[in-house]
């Protein structure tokens, strides 16, 4: 058995708790000192460690993590980033002309396994206090892939293009005109293209500290491409994006393979990593303490296996629960509440765009999904019905108290994030309810006693979509709330926001690209369409069967069922179920009809067992 101790330096605050993980631990009455305090911080001794979990339990900022592994894991460790910090073993394994995608929980490795490919990272195979040179590297790794790999790194003999996580933060990083950028990096002379494409014309002469995020995702996602490297890593290429320029990006990155380059993908939205890849490797483990790599499965395997929990090859349960989706829509006339909130049809003009809404409802307990381009204006909607803009006849809807979770979270307050939740949800705070509704479902412990302004981008769309459900409101705007979580964070999500709603009667609107995570949610669907950046119309809610429909059909996609999973995977553009669902005119909700790739996919599986 293998011990690691993990301990969040950042929690971690002996000098305030009177070092009670040192005082507690039975090791070090036993005079052998399994904890031991340098500096202000505390320091765990793996080797003496004993494994009782004291600390764990006793440790008031959840700073300590301690977990027991198989000794056979050991020697698979690519790398660790120090004593007490998280440790990830085993590494995927690219080859030339194939997608890779990287499928796993926030803080799990994904993007530390990008930056070893990248070269940001070289990998110690656990050793942080005596690292090895690559010559010992390439022999640990012989008889695989990544033994050329990483002899062509250690030799500078191959180039690499990175698309970074958080593109918000570009703008700090390189200042000047979108165009100027991309023309310097444009090796392979393919910028053309990808300004049709990807629709970067209009955005061409802005500076990109004006850039939305996802006119800054689509810059970025360019940039790699136009590169002229032997490996491609992107991560994340979706954020931001609405589903029309999500598929757009996905076929751009697939049209690499042509090249026989290596391409790999870290992403969440389970649609577009199915239509974007070849290969899949799961990621788990315990966010923060350590991960492990599954070895490579057919795309469709793969995603099937991450959502049921179960790693049948390496007989592995990583997950108490699978993630269910339904094959059918909600039924018409779930929610026979009362009408909330009525609006009348109305329009708001800002210098060159134009918005015009239909008249429409929200009934008491009912979730409304917004779907639409990025440009269309269900930003400005949603900021109209919160009161914060009023139309062109100066009309505000007032009447309602709006507790409002915008698209770009500003990290401004100055205290813990139990502070802020305290200072907004007052009484109800302290409650069980609270406790079991709100914060554990999104796992909030751990973060009560962080800084709001140290907080990554995942950790503080949790805390803002807390935030947001722990005011005393008439009604709910989310305007993205899965952007930087991981398909069970938005799981988490859905089903938080669904108790919320229920328990309180209290209706929400979800502006939402990822079309999973909207089946999860919405009771009813706005589809607003139109003609981005210049006019939008915003069309009164509707089933979730028709506004799919009305929504993919503007789109010109067509999704079908898993028959295993039931999840929603994207046909192949002028495929046989793509035709046959546009005939039929059901772009969403159909019947399960196993395609050619299924069947080939169910052979191969079978094979395997």
């Amino acid at each position: 058995m293998t011990r690691i101790a993990v301990l969040d330096q950042d929690r971690c605050k002996v000098k305030k708790c009177n070092q009670l993980c040192v005082s507690f631990c039975p090791m070090v009455r036993s005079r052998v000192e399994a904890i031991r305090v340098e500096g202000d911080k505390a320091v765990i001794s793996e080797p003496l460690c004993s494994g009782c979990g004291i600390c764990v339990k006793k440790c008031p900022f959840k700073a300590i993590n301690i977990v027991n592994l198989p000794n056979e894991l050991e020697a698979d460790c690519s790398h660790r980033f120090g004593e007490n910090s998280f440790k990830l073993f085993r590494l995927p394994m690219p080859s030339a002309g194939t997608v890779l995608g990287l499928l796993g929980q926030n803080g799990i490795g994904k993007s530390t396994t990008l930056k070893v490919f990248s070269g940001d990272i070289k990998p110690n195979l656990g050793r942080y206090n005596d690292p090895p040179e690559w010559s010992e590297i390439i022999q640990y790794y012989r008889g695989s892939n990544l033994q050329d790999y990483f002899q062509k790194i250690s030799e500078k003999k191959i180039r690499v293009s990175n698309k970074p996580q958080y593109v918000d933060k570009i703008p700090k990083a390189v200042t000047g005109k979108a165009g100027d950028l991309l023309e310097k990096v444009d090796e392979r002379k393919i910028l053309d293209q990808l300004a049709d494409e990807l629709e970067l014309r209009k955005i061409w002469d802005r500076p990109l500290d004006v850039l939305s995020g996802g006119e800054l995702q689509r810059v970025a996602v360019a940039a790699a491409l136009s590169r002229d490297a032997d490996v491609y890593l992107f991560d994340e290429p979706s954020s931001y994006l609405d589903v029309k320029q999500r598929l757009t990006v996905a076929r751009a990155i697939r049209s690499l393979k042509e090249q026989q380059k290596t391409i790999i993908v870290a992403e969440h939205d389970l649609a577009i990593i199915d239509y974007l890849s070849d290969q899949i490797c799961i990621f788990y483990g315990d966010p923060g303490v350590y991960g492990v790599v599954s070895h490579v499965h057919g795309v469709r395997t793969g995603i099937n296996i991450y959502l049921q929990g179960y790693i049948p090859d390496e007989n592995i349960k990583f997950r108490k629960e699978s993630i269910v989706f339904q094959e059918r829509p909600p039924t018409a006339g779930m929610n026979v509440n009362a009408p909330l909130l009525k609006w009348d049809a109305f329009e708001k003009t800002f210098q060159g765009f134009t918005l015009k809404a239909e008249p429409g409802e929200i009934r008491s307990g009912e979730i409304i999904g917004i779907l639409g381009p990025n440009g269309i204006g269900k930003t400005t909607f949603v900021k109209i019905l919160a009161g914060i803009d009023e139309t062109d006849d100066k009309r505000k809807f007032g009447e309602l108290t709006v507790s409002y979770k915008p698209q770009y979270i500003a990290p401004d307050y100055p205290g813990t994030v139990q502070e802020l939740l305290m200072s907004v949800a007052k009484e109800n705070f302290a409650s069980s309810w609270y406790k079991t509704e709100i914060a554990q479902p999104l796992r909030l412990q751990i973060l009560m006693d962080r800084n709001v302004m140290e907080l990554s981008g995942g950790e503080l769309q949790k805390v803002a979509i807390a935030a947001c459900l722990s005011r005393k409101t008439d009604l709910y705007l989310l305007d993205e709330p899965s952007a930087y979580l991981d398909v069970e964070e938005r799981l988490n999500i859905a089903k938080t926001l669904r108790r919320v709603v229920e328990a309180h009667g209290i209706p929400a609107f979800v502006v939402e690209h990822d079309v999973v995570t909207q089946d999860f949610i919405a009771d009813r669907l706005m589809v607003f369409n139109g003609e981005p950046g210049i006019s939008g119309t915003a069309n009164m809610p509707t089933s979730l069967r028709q506004g799919m429909n009305m929504f993919l059909k503007e789109m010109n996609i067509t999704f079908r069922r898993d028959p295993t999973t039931l999840r929603p995977r994207v046909n192949k553009e002028n495929s046989q179920m793509d035709e046959f669902q546009k005939s039929i005119g059901e772009y969403y909700y159909t019947k399960i009809v196993k395609t050619e790739e299924d069947k080939k996919d169910d052979a191969t599986k079978k094979k395997t067992k």
